[in-house]
Protein backbone atom coordinates (compact mmCIF):
# COMPACT_ATOMS: atom_id res chain seq x y z
CA UNK A 1 0.00 0.00 0.00
CA UNK A 2 1.40 3.66 -1.09
CA UNK A 3 0.25 5.90 1.88
CA UNK A 4 -0.68 9.54 0.70
CA UNK A 5 -2.83 10.49 3.74
CA UNK A 6 -0.64 11.89 6.53
CA UNK A 7 -2.77 14.76 6.85
CA UNK A 8 -5.32 12.78 8.39
CA UNK A 9 -2.94 10.53 10.57
CA UNK A 10 0.31 9.05 10.43
CA UNK A 11 2.58 5.75 11.40
CA UNK A 12 3.62 6.09 14.96
CA UNK A 13 7.36 5.85 15.52
CA UNK A 14 8.70 2.83 16.37
CA UNK A 15 11.42 5.42 18.48
CA UNK A 16 7.57 6.41 20.16
CA UNK A 17 6.20 3.62 20.99
CA UNK A 18 9.73 2.17 22.56
CA UNK A 19 9.43 5.43 24.73
CA UNK A 20 5.69 4.47 25.51
CA UNK A 21 6.24 1.10 26.86
CA UNK A 22 7.02 0.68 29.83
CA UNK A 23 4.42 3.22 31.02
CA UNK A 24 1.62 0.48 30.10
CA UNK A 25 3.39 -2.19 32.09
CA UNK A 26 5.72 -1.10 34.85
CA UNK A 27 5.43 2.25 35.30
CA UNK A 28 1.96 2.40 35.36
CA UNK A 29 1.02 4.62 38.33
CA UNK A 30 -1.82 6.88 38.52
CA UNK A 31 0.07 10.61 38.08
CA UNK A 32 -2.33 11.59 41.08
CA UNK A 33 -1.71 8.70 43.73
CA UNK A 34 0.98 9.37 46.71
CA UNK A 35 2.96 6.59 46.45
CA UNK A 36 6.36 5.71 44.44
CA UNK A 37 4.69 4.41 41.09
CA UNK A 38 2.45 7.19 41.03
CA UNK A 39 5.16 9.66 41.54
CA UNK A 40 7.05 8.13 38.81
CA UNK A 41 3.99 8.86 36.15
CA UNK A 42 3.38 12.14 37.73
CA UNK A 43 7.34 12.55 37.27
CA UNK A 44 7.09 11.55 33.12
CA UNK A 45 4.45 13.48 32.45
CA UNK A 46 6.27 17.09 33.95
CA UNK A 47 9.20 15.76 32.11
CA UNK A 48 7.21 15.49 28.95
CA UNK A 49 5.93 18.91 29.39
CA UNK A 50 9.44 20.26 29.67
CA UNK A 51 10.21 18.88 26.35
CA UNK A 52 6.73 20.10 24.77
CA UNK A 53 7.39 23.36 26.65
CA UNK A 54 11.27 23.53 24.68
CA UNK A 55 10.32 22.80 21.45
CA UNK A 56 7.02 25.61 21.97
CA UNK A 57 9.38 27.76 23.59
CA UNK A 58 7.27 28.77 26.55
CA UNK A 59 6.89 27.50 30.36
CA UNK A 60 5.84 24.15 30.82
CA UNK A 61 3.10 24.90 33.05
CA UNK A 62 1.45 26.74 29.56
CA UNK A 63 0.98 23.10 27.77
CA UNK A 64 -2.64 21.16 28.76
CA UNK A 65 -2.63 18.12 27.74
CA UNK A 66 -6.17 17.03 26.16
CA UNK A 67 -7.38 14.30 24.33
CA UNK A 68 -6.90 15.87 20.92
CA UNK A 69 -6.78 18.72 18.93
CA UNK A 70 -10.71 19.05 18.51
CA UNK A 71 -10.80 18.79 22.38
CA UNK A 72 -8.05 21.54 22.38
CA UNK A 73 -9.66 23.66 20.10
CA UNK A 74 -13.08 23.10 21.76
CA UNK A 75 -11.39 24.22 25.09
CA UNK A 76 -9.85 27.10 23.94
CA UNK A 77 -12.79 28.60 22.35
CA UNK A 78 -15.65 27.88 24.99
CA UNK A 79 -13.30 28.77 26.90
CA UNK A 80 -12.70 32.08 26.28
CA UNK A 81 -16.00 32.73 25.34
CA UNK A 82 -17.53 32.00 28.78
CA UNK A 83 -14.26 33.57 30.84
CA UNK A 84 -14.89 36.76 28.30
CA UNK A 85 -18.44 36.83 27.85
CA UNK A 86 -19.12 40.04 30.21
CA UNK A 87 -16.85 41.68 28.48
CA UNK A 88 -18.17 40.99 24.85
CA UNK A 89 -19.41 38.18 23.13
CA UNK A 90 -18.00 38.75 19.99
CA UNK A 91 -16.12 36.13 18.08
CA UNK A 92 -13.89 36.38 14.84
CA UNK A 93 -12.74 32.98 12.74
CA UNK A 94 -12.41 31.93 8.81
CA UNK A 95 -14.81 30.57 6.74
CA UNK A 96 -12.32 27.49 6.02
CA UNK A 97 -11.83 26.36 9.98
CA UNK A 98 -11.74 23.28 11.17
CA UNK A 99 -15.18 22.14 12.77
CA UNK A 100 -14.25 21.86 15.77
CA UNK A 101 -13.57 25.44 15.97
CA UNK A 102 -16.03 26.23 13.31
CA UNK A 103 -18.87 24.57 14.57
CA UNK A 104 -18.20 25.00 18.25
CA UNK A 105 -18.16 29.36 17.15
CA UNK A 106 -21.68 28.75 15.06
CA UNK A 107 -23.12 26.72 18.01
CA UNK A 108 -22.48 29.53 20.60
CA UNK A 109 -23.79 31.95 18.70
CA UNK A 110 -27.14 30.14 18.01
CA UNK A 111 -27.33 28.75 21.71
CA UNK A 112 -25.63 30.99 24.04
CA UNK A 113 -26.58 34.67 22.59
CA UNK A 114 -22.93 35.21 20.79
CA UNK A 115 -22.33 36.91 17.77
CA UNK A 116 -20.01 35.27 15.30
CA UNK A 117 -17.92 37.00 12.22
CA UNK A 118 -17.37 34.69 9.45
CA UNK A 119 -14.44 35.85 7.40
CA UNK A 120 -14.35 35.33 3.51
CA UNK A 121 -11.30 33.75 2.17
CA UNK A 122 -9.20 34.51 -1.13
CA UNK A 123 -8.88 31.88 -4.13
CA UNK A 124 -5.90 30.35 -2.83
CA UNK A 125 -7.22 29.90 0.95
CA UNK A 126 -5.57 33.04 2.63
CA UNK A 127 -7.56 35.49 5.42
CA UNK A 128 -7.45 39.36 4.21
CA UNK A 129 -5.60 41.34 6.65
CA UNK A 130 -7.72 44.15 6.25
CA UNK A 131 -10.60 41.81 6.10
CA UNK A 132 -9.83 40.81 9.88
CA UNK A 133 -8.75 44.85 11.16
CA UNK A 134 -12.08 45.50 10.06
CA UNK A 135 -14.09 42.63 11.79
CA UNK A 136 -12.86 43.03 14.69
CA UNK A 137 -14.73 45.41 17.46
CA UNK A 138 -14.74 46.76 20.80
CA UNK A 139 -16.73 43.54 21.75
CA UNK A 140 -14.48 40.86 20.02
CA UNK A 141 -13.03 38.78 22.67
CA UNK A 142 -11.61 35.95 20.48
CA UNK A 143 -10.14 35.40 16.88
CA UNK A 144 -9.38 32.16 15.86
CA UNK A 145 -7.50 31.46 12.40
CA UNK A 146 -5.76 27.94 11.72
CA UNK A 147 -2.27 27.76 11.24
CA UNK A 148 -2.16 26.21 7.88
CA UNK A 149 -5.59 24.49 6.42
CA UNK A 150 -5.88 20.74 6.44
CA UNK A 151 -7.48 20.16 2.99
CA UNK A 152 -5.52 22.51 0.90
CA UNK A 153 -2.32 23.39 2.95
CA UNK A 154 -2.78 26.80 2.89
CA UNK A 155 -0.11 28.40 5.63
CA UNK A 156 -1.73 31.93 7.06
CA UNK A 157 0.38 34.50 8.50
CA UNK A 158 -0.23 33.98 11.86
CA UNK A 159 2.57 36.88 13.33
CA UNK A 160 0.78 39.42 11.45
CA UNK A 161 -2.51 37.82 12.93
CA UNK A 162 -1.95 38.06 16.43
CA UNK A 163 -0.31 41.12 16.16
CA UNK A 164 -3.98 42.42 14.73
CA UNK A 165 -5.74 41.08 17.49
CA UNK A 166 -3.64 42.48 20.29
CA UNK A 167 -3.44 45.81 19.14
CA UNK A 168 -7.57 45.64 19.82
CA UNK A 169 -7.55 43.50 22.95
CA UNK A 170 -8.40 40.64 21.50
CA UNK A 171 -7.35 36.98 22.32
CA UNK A 172 -5.71 35.12 19.46
CA UNK A 173 -5.85 31.15 19.03
CA UNK A 174 -4.52 28.74 16.08
CA UNK A 175 -5.13 25.57 15.45
CA UNK A 176 -1.95 24.51 14.79
CA UNK A 177 -3.00 20.62 14.39
CA UNK A 178 -1.74 20.22 10.81
CA UNK A 179 1.10 22.83 11.04
CA UNK A 180 2.98 20.66 14.11
CA UNK A 181 6.32 18.89 13.08
CA UNK A 182 6.77 20.95 9.75
CA UNK A 183 6.14 24.44 10.75
CA UNK A 184 7.95 26.65 13.65
CA UNK A 185 5.71 26.83 16.64
CA UNK A 186 7.41 28.91 18.83
CA UNK A 187 4.60 30.94 20.41
CA UNK A 188 6.77 33.62 21.34
CA UNK A 189 7.59 34.38 17.57
CA UNK A 190 4.37 33.44 16.30
CA UNK A 191 2.72 36.07 19.23
CA UNK A 192 -0.21 33.88 20.24
CA UNK A 193 -2.03 33.61 23.15
CA UNK A 194 -3.55 29.70 22.62
CA UNK A 195 -2.45 26.98 20.10
CA UNK A 196 -3.64 23.43 19.95
CA UNK A 197 -1.75 20.13 18.39
CA UNK A 198 -2.64 16.67 18.06
CA UNK A 199 0.68 13.98 18.41
CA UNK A 200 -0.64 11.73 15.64
CA UNK A 201 -0.49 14.45 13.11
CA UNK A 202 3.74 14.29 13.76
CA UNK A 203 3.98 10.47 14.14
CA UNK A 204 2.51 10.26 17.74
CA UNK A 205 -0.04 8.07 19.33
CA UNK A 206 -3.61 9.26 18.42
CA UNK A 207 -6.27 10.19 21.68
CA UNK A 208 -3.37 12.96 23.04
CA UNK A 209 -3.48 16.61 22.47
CA UNK A 210 -2.63 19.45 23.94
CA UNK A 211 -3.28 23.34 24.04
CA UNK A 212 -0.85 25.87 24.80
CA UNK A 213 -2.36 28.63 26.97
CA UNK A 214 -0.54 31.83 27.73
CA UNK A 215 0.54 33.64 31.00
CA UNK A 216 -2.14 35.50 31.85
CA UNK A 217 -5.21 34.07 29.58
CA UNK A 218 -7.88 32.26 32.06
CA UNK A 219 -10.42 30.11 30.26
CA UNK A 220 -13.31 28.13 31.65
CA UNK A 221 -12.82 24.27 31.99
CA UNK A 222 -14.11 22.20 29.58
CA UNK A 223 -14.77 19.29 32.25
CA UNK A 224 -14.59 18.92 35.72
CA UNK A 225 -13.83 16.55 38.01
CA UNK A 226 -10.36 15.89 40.14
CA UNK A 227 -8.71 19.29 39.29
CA UNK A 228 -6.13 17.49 36.76
CA UNK A 229 -4.30 19.98 34.30
CA UNK A 230 -4.41 23.60 36.82
CA UNK A 231 -8.43 22.68 37.08
CA UNK A 232 -8.81 23.14 33.26
CA UNK A 233 -9.13 19.30 32.05
CA UNK A 234 -10.06 16.90 34.26
CA UNK A 235 -9.45 13.15 34.18
CA UNK A 236 -6.76 10.32 34.70
CA UNK A 237 -3.59 11.40 32.92
CA UNK A 238 -2.66 9.25 29.73
CA UNK A 239 0.94 9.07 31.06
CA UNK A 240 1.70 6.78 28.47
CA UNK A 241 0.44 9.00 25.63
CA UNK A 242 2.01 12.05 27.16
CA UNK A 243 5.17 10.07 26.94
CA UNK A 244 5.07 9.28 23.18
CA UNK A 245 3.85 13.11 22.22
CA UNK A 246 6.48 14.28 23.83
CA UNK A 247 9.07 12.19 22.75
CA UNK A 248 7.55 12.35 18.53
CA UNK A 249 7.25 16.18 18.89
CA UNK A 250 10.78 16.33 20.15
CA UNK A 251 11.82 13.63 17.25
CA UNK A 252 9.94 16.21 14.67
CA UNK A 253 11.86 19.26 15.71
CA UNK A 254 15.26 17.95 16.02
CA UNK A 255 14.71 16.01 12.26
CA UNK A 256 12.59 18.79 10.53
CA UNK A 257 15.34 20.45 8.18
CA UNK A 258 16.06 16.81 6.65
CA UNK A 259 12.12 15.87 6.93
CA UNK A 260 11.13 19.21 5.22
CA UNK A 261 13.66 18.73 2.33
CA UNK A 262 12.36 15.47 1.90
CA UNK A 263 8.46 16.34 1.94
CA UNK A 264 9.25 19.50 -0.29
CA UNK A 265 10.74 17.18 -2.56
CA UNK A 266 8.49 14.89 -3.02
CA UNK A 267 5.38 17.22 -2.68
CA UNK A 268 7.06 19.66 -5.60
CA UNK A 269 7.48 15.90 -7.64
CA UNK A 270 4.03 15.27 -7.35
CA UNK A 271 2.36 18.24 -8.12
CA UNK A 272 4.52 18.70 -11.54
CA UNK A 273 3.67 15.07 -12.53
CA UNK A 274 -0.33 15.38 -11.38
CA UNK A 275 -0.52 18.87 -13.45
CA UNK A 276 1.01 17.77 -16.43
CA UNK A 277 -0.18 14.59 -17.11
CA UNK A 278 -3.96 14.36 -15.96
CA UNK A 279 -6.58 16.65 -17.72
CA UNK A 280 -8.09 18.61 -15.77
CA UNK A 281 -6.33 18.95 -12.81
CA UNK A 282 -6.04 22.22 -10.77
CA UNK A 283 -3.87 22.99 -7.93
CA UNK A 284 -6.00 23.97 -4.82
CA UNK A 285 -4.75 26.15 -2.00
CA UNK A 286 -1.97 28.50 -2.49
CA UNK A 287 0.66 27.73 -4.70
CA UNK A 288 3.72 28.29 -2.72
CA UNK A 289 2.38 29.24 0.96
CA UNK A 290 1.77 25.73 1.43
CA UNK A 291 2.69 22.78 3.93
CA UNK A 292 6.27 21.12 3.05
CA UNK A 293 4.09 17.69 2.47
CA UNK A 294 0.94 18.46 1.10
CA UNK A 295 -0.70 18.53 -2.35
CA UNK A 296 -4.15 18.94 -3.01
CA UNK A 297 -6.01 19.09 -6.35
CA UNK A 298 -9.59 19.13 -7.98
CA UNK A 299 -10.07 16.96 -10.95
CA UNK A 300 -13.14 17.85 -13.76
CA UNK A 301 -15.11 15.58 -14.44
CA UNK A 302 -14.40 13.28 -11.93
CA UNK A 303 -16.50 12.90 -8.25
CA UNK A 304 -13.66 12.46 -5.58
CA UNK A 305 -15.17 9.20 -3.58
CA UNK A 306 -14.97 7.62 -6.83
CA UNK A 307 -11.51 8.50 -7.27
CA UNK A 308 -10.53 7.81 -3.68
CA UNK A 309 -11.99 4.38 -4.14
CA UNK A 310 -10.11 3.38 -7.97
CA UNK A 311 -7.15 4.31 -6.19
CA UNK A 312 -7.80 2.37 -2.79
CA UNK A 313 -8.29 -0.70 -5.25
CA UNK A 314 -5.22 -0.07 -6.46
CA UNK A 315 -3.24 0.08 -3.27
CA UNK A 316 -3.13 4.18 -2.98
CA UNK A 317 -4.79 5.36 0.10
CA UNK A 318 -5.69 9.18 -0.34
CA UNK A 319 -8.60 11.41 0.31
CA UNK A 320 -11.07 13.85 -0.74
CA UNK A 321 -10.90 16.53 2.21
CA UNK A 322 -10.70 16.34 5.61
CA UNK A 323 -10.49 13.02 7.60
CA UNK A 324 -13.43 14.32 9.60
CA UNK A 325 -15.31 14.87 6.50
CA UNK A 326 -14.62 11.73 4.48
CA UNK A 327 -17.60 9.83 4.75
CA UNK A 328 -19.86 12.74 3.54
CA UNK A 329 -20.99 13.26 -0.02
CA UNK A 330 -21.29 16.58 0.19
CA UNK A 331 -19.06 19.55 -1.97
CA UNK A 332 -16.05 20.74 0.28
CA UNK A 333 -16.97 23.76 2.40
CA UNK A 334 -13.48 24.46 2.27
CA UNK A 335 -13.26 24.39 -1.68
CA UNK A 336 -16.44 26.18 -1.79
CA UNK A 337 -15.37 29.27 0.37
CA UNK A 338 -12.57 29.11 -1.91
CA UNK A 339 -14.92 29.97 -4.87
CA UNK A 340 -15.10 26.34 -6.58
CA UNK A 341 -18.59 25.37 -8.02
CA UNK A 342 -20.69 22.55 -6.12
CA UNK A 343 -19.29 20.02 -8.91
CA UNK A 344 -15.54 20.54 -8.65
CA UNK A 345 -16.02 20.91 -4.72
CA UNK A 346 -16.82 17.73 -4.78
CA UNK A 347 -13.93 16.46 -7.04
CA UNK A 348 -11.48 17.20 -4.57
CA UNK A 349 -8.33 14.98 -3.77
CA UNK A 350 -5.52 15.38 -1.23
CA UNK A 351 -1.97 13.68 -1.70
CA UNK A 352 0.11 13.91 1.25
CA UNK A 353 3.31 12.67 1.91
CA UNK A 354 5.30 11.13 4.74
CA UNK A 355 8.48 10.28 6.06
CA UNK A 356 8.42 6.66 3.99
CA UNK A 357 7.31 7.88 1.36
CA UNK A 358 9.30 7.30 -1.68
CA UNK A 359 10.18 8.66 -5.19
CA UNK A 360 9.20 5.31 -6.75
CA UNK A 361 6.00 5.84 -4.82
CA UNK A 362 5.39 9.27 -6.12
CA UNK A 363 5.86 8.08 -9.86
CA UNK A 364 3.66 4.79 -9.13
CA UNK A 365 0.92 7.16 -8.01
CA UNK A 366 0.68 9.52 -11.02
CA UNK A 367 0.97 6.75 -13.24
CA UNK A 368 -1.94 4.75 -11.58
CA UNK A 369 -4.38 8.54 -11.86
CA UNK A 370 -3.90 9.16 -14.78
CA UNK A 371 -5.09 5.73 -15.75
CA UNK A 372 -7.95 6.20 -13.06
CA UNK A 373 -8.61 9.24 -14.63
CA UNK A 374 -8.85 8.40 -18.34
CA UNK A 375 -11.15 5.41 -16.95
CA UNK A 376 -13.84 7.70 -14.96
CA UNK A 377 -13.60 10.53 -17.10
CA UNK A 378 -15.06 7.87 -19.93
CA UNK A 379 -17.92 6.76 -18.03
CA UNK A 380 -18.47 10.25 -17.49
CA UNK A 381 -19.21 10.89 -20.73
CA UNK A 382 -20.87 7.83 -21.70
Amino acid sequence: MIYLDHSATTPTDPRVVETMLPYFTTVFGNASSAHRIGHQAQSAIEQARETIAGVLNCQPHEIIFTSGGSESDNLAVRGVAWTQRKRGKHLVTTAIEHGAVGKTITQLADTQGFECSILPIDSTGKVSLHEVSNALRLDTTLLSVMYANNEIGTIQPIPQLADLAHERGVIFHTDAVQAAGQLSLDVQKLGVDLMSLSAHKFYGPKGIGALYIRDGIEIAPAQTGGGHERGLRAGTHATPLIVGFAKALELAYQELETRNAHFQTLRDALIKGVLNTIPGAVLTGHPHDRLPSHASFVIEEIHGSFLISYLDEKGIAASGASACKAGSQAPSSVLLALGYSPELASASLRLTVGTHTTQRDIEETIRTLAIAVKNLQRVAVA
